[in-house]
């Protein structure tokens, strides 16, 4: 049955009516244990505290963080999304959610200050909301002074390019959309290049003195940043109308140790929104982005070691706008669970992937418990992973348990 209320606001509302609202203080604390409905632990479920040892795992997945969405949430010390794909010395950031750079630190150089040098070599943003985008900021900036500045080969930045569209105002059916000012309205949907270029304008004070009064190197030559190219699809109309139609993942990046693939994902209204997948000699690593079921995804992930994959809580939902519900909030929650993959999906596209472990994070919201997040298992044959902060799983024949660093 269809659902007009649900369908426009799926294409034009944002999360922010639901993460920063009154809701957040209806979600439950943390607790330690995972525990299944019957009170039997579940012994696919791998917890952060079990430590394992990767070191003989050339490559590995590391979760710098695992919270979703633009909130501090209480009780919970889960800094927001970003993950490395790791390769050898070879790191490669994916997302860079708020408190990406310190995490990063800790992940791979806890003992010096000095690890954004070339070992670090690229980072790839799936979409640009701000819980995804908010410590590119700090990358850069304090970037300068923890390895930026010693680099013999460019930091490479991919992400979306311009939207090329605004999206709609949302109204209820039957009423006139009310006018909303547009920001920038010069460049209202600026890509990862325009973003870039006008956080050097914000930060030129800073910049310009450090250039001059620290002898650092100008960022535009040491960061090296790209908008995505999408290939011709058929099918596609607009951002609006059509923004995951039917498509072949497409190649973004390869060296020496990676091959990153990418292909668009329902993550309406944002676009574009991207899934990514990173195939080394050792096995396969996806991630899955912001995105309700999505069979681009599932063909882009067919056969991977692991899925990473975002994850909302529908129960926290429910708790948050409970019934009857007005008709605003009706729509909202269509949204939430349209343009995120509930917990009780996502197994199932993890199942139809065919991939050989789950890794949950993004979670909403990030003080989600493990009971919550169990139902994430149902419908999918392979292990199935709770992501917490600084967690490391290797990939590969040599893969061992997950180890929280």
């Amino acid at each position: 049955m269809s659902n007009p209320i649900g369908h426009a606001v799926r294409q034009a509302l944002t999360r922010r009516g639901f993460i920063a609202g009154s809701a957040i203080s209806l979600f439950a604390p943390m607790i330690s244990s995972a525990v299944a409905g019957d009170g039997s632990v579940d012994t696919r479920i791998q917890l952060a505290q079990i430590s394992g040892d990767v070191s003989n795992s050339r490559s590995r997945l590391i979760l710098l963080g695992t919270s979703g969405g633009p909130t501090w949430y209480p009780n919970s010390d889960q800094s927001g999304i970003s993950s490395v794909v790791a390769v050898g010395d070879a790191y490669y950031i994916v997302d860079c959610g708020e408190g990406a750079g310190k995490r990063l630190q800790q992940a791979i150089s806890p003992a010096s200050s000095r690890f954004m040098d070339d070992r670090v070599r690229a980072l790839f943003l799936t979409h640009l909301h701000s819980d995804h985008t908010v410590d590119y900021a700090n990358l850069l900036f304090i970037g300068l002074f923890v390895g930026l500045d010693r680099r013999s080969t460019p930091f490479k930045v991919f992400g979306p390019g311009r939207r090329g569209q605004m999206a709609p105002v949302f109204s209820l059916p039957g009423t006139s959309a009310p006018t909303v000012p547009i920001i920038n309205p010069e460049n209202p949907t600026p890509g990862i290049k325009d973003m870039t270029g006008y956080l050097y304008q914000a930060f030129a004070t800073d910049l310009n003195d450090r250039m001059r009064d620290n002898g650092k190197p100008n960022l535009e030559a040491v960061v090296e940043v790209h908008d995505i190219d999408i290939p011709a699809i058929a099918g596609f109309k607009s951002p609006n109308e059509t923004p995951s139609p039917p498509m072949e993942p497409f190649k973004i990046f390869e060296d020496d140790r990676v091959r990153v693939s990418a292909t668009l994902v329902d993550h309406a209204p944002v676009w574009p929104a991207f899934a990514y997948r990173f195939d080394t000699d050792d096995g396969s690593i996806v991630f899955s982005g912001d995105t309700g079921r999505c069979e681009n995804l599932i063909k882009l992930a067919k056969g991977a070691d692991v899925l990473v994959h975002e994850v909302i809580v529908t129960s926290a939902i429910y708790r948050a706008f409970p019934t009857p519900r007005s008709v605003a909030n009706e729509g909202l929650v269509q949204h939430l669970l349209n343009a995120h993959t509930q917990v009780e999906e996502v197994g199932a596209v993890a199942e139809a992937a065919g991939v050989k472990k789950l890794v949950l994070s993004h979670i909403v919201p990030g003080n989600a418990t493990r009971e919550q997040l169990l139902p994430a298992g149902k419908g999918f044959s392979g292990e199935l992973v709770i992501g917490r902060d600084l967690m490391q799983i290797g990939i590969g024949q040599t893969a061992a348990s997950p180890q929280k660093g």
